[in-house]
Parts: structure tokens; sequence; C-alpha cells
């Protein structure tokens, strides 16, 4: 297992600067925004040129509309998708990370012919059968974000991304992201929840500890959790998504060299 640091983490005022401090502490992965990030393709080629780092995921995207009952709305949402994952397969990254849904359910419940969390399910299960094929054909993944319950209704535990997965014939292309935070929340044991779906789901990892800050500032086990990593065959990349308690050289510099230190200890 390899440690990410999202872009936006990195201190320094130009790309060069922060690439360079990701280089000294020892890290090489970098998770970009997908928001806006056609536009910036050409900067990150330039940027990463003769460097040891590399894009390893992209986050999110501009807008969050797959489940939106606005035709017009969903086809934008499902083209920003696609114009991430191509850039993800032009990085040689794991994937686009993609939370289907934020906030409460936005199509109309047509019981008793179907109940809104059905509709939606269904409409899920379409768009991952239409990007998943899209994706692989890009060498990389569409990974779908399971979210706590104070952001997404739909998909909370990783139960319900392996649900989707599946009823959509489990496609190449299709996988999920395990994020620490969320399933802190959502789930009654993040390691039994790491083994059950095992490496054929899970091919992205976010670190971020309780109080979404960086990892070890707060009381997640993350022995434990690093450890049904390890046992499950996981080989991919833990990006940082979280926020940053005290001075960011120093924090990230410290957090990360706590996580390694757990790697270099696991069984």
């Amino acid at each position: 297992m390899n440690i990410a640091l999202q872009e936006r983490l990195l201190p320094g005022d130009e790309l060069s600067a922060r690439l360079d401090f990701a280089e000294e502490i020892g890290v090489y992965g970098l998770e970009v925004a997908g928001r806006g990030l056609t536009d910036r393709m050409q900067e990150y080629d330039r940027a990463l040129m003769g460097r040891r780092i590399r894009v390893v995921s992209i986050c999110g995207q501009d807008d969050f509309d797959w489940l939106d009952p606005d035709r017009a709305r969903r086809d934008a949402a499902i083209e920003q998708t696609r114009r991430n994952l191509e850039a993800a397969g032009h990085f040689g990254a794991a994937g686009a990370i993609v939370p289907p849904i934020f906030g409460p359910p936005r199509l109309p419940d047509l019981s008793p012919l179907r109940d809104v969390i059905s509709l939606e399910k269904e409409l899920l299960v379409a768009i991952v059968q239409e990007l998943a094929p899209f994706a692989h054909r890009h060498g990389t993944r569409l990974l779908l974000e399971p979210l706590n319950r104070y952001e997404q209704h739909l998909l909370r535990r990783q139960a319900d991304g392996v649900e989707i997965i599946q009823a959509a014939g489990e496609p190449p292309g299709v996988a999920l992201i395990s994020d620490f935070f969320h399933m802190h929340i959502e789930e009654p044991s993040t390691p039994d929840a790491l083994r059950a779906c095992g490496k054929a789901y899970v091919k992205h990892v976010h670190l971020a500890d309780n109080t979404r800050m960086q990892p070890g500032t707060g009381d997640i086990d993350w022995r434990a959790g690093l450890q049904a990593l390890r046992d499950i065959g996981y080989k991919g990349y833990l990006a940082y998504e979280c926020g940053i308690a005290g001075e960011p050289r120093q924090a990230l510099s410290d957090s990360v060299r706590f996580i390694r230190g757990i790697l270099d200890t696991l069984d």
C-alpha cells in the first residue's frame, strides 16, 4: 500500500512547489479534483514530467446530478464523469471517484409502482452499466463512493455499493472507494466491512480521522483498519481526503510518518 495526498492539502503557491513538498516527505501519489480538470490537463502533464509522483485518482466533479429528475442535468453530469474517466485513463489512475448523489432523493415517489429508493437504485444501475464499460476501455475505473448519513441517503455502507455493482452485472470498470471517515460513522466495524467486500470491490481508499482531520489526530483504530486492507490483499493507494489540524507541513509530515509506521509493522 502506498500513500497519496490530495493536491489541495499540499502547501505551496505553485503546483511545482506542492509537488516538491510531497516528494520531500516520500509521497508519490497525487489525488486531483475532478472539477475543472479538463482545463488543467496540460498543466499536470508539464508539472509531472521527470518526477516520481503521479496522479493516482480523480475526486469529484462539477455536478452530482446522476439521479436528478431532469434528463438534461443527468446527461450533463454523466458527460462530466466521462471526461474525468478519460483523464483518469490518460494518467493511468485507479479511477474517478463519484458519489452518485448528495442529500435527500430528488426523484418522485411512484408508489405503489416504485418507491423512490427502488427507482434511484434502478437508475443508478443503468448509469453504472453505461459508464463501467467506458471506464474499462480507458484502462481505469468508475469508483462509487458511499457517504455517511449526513451527506447522502442512498449509498451509506460498503454493502450498498456492492449491491449496485452486483445488480449491474459486475462489469469490469466499476469498483468501490472505501473512506475511513464515512465508514467510521456508518459501519459497525470498519475492518469487518473491508474484509466482507474484499479486494474484488475495494480499489481505492480515502483516509481521514473521525474528526475529518489528518490520520493520527482522532480515535480511529488505524492499525485494525489497515490490517484488514492488508489481509484482503489491497495494494492500492491510501489517499488523504481530510482537513489539516496544525501547520500543514508539519501536520502532514507527522501524519504520513504515523501511517507509514503502522504499515511497516502489519502482519
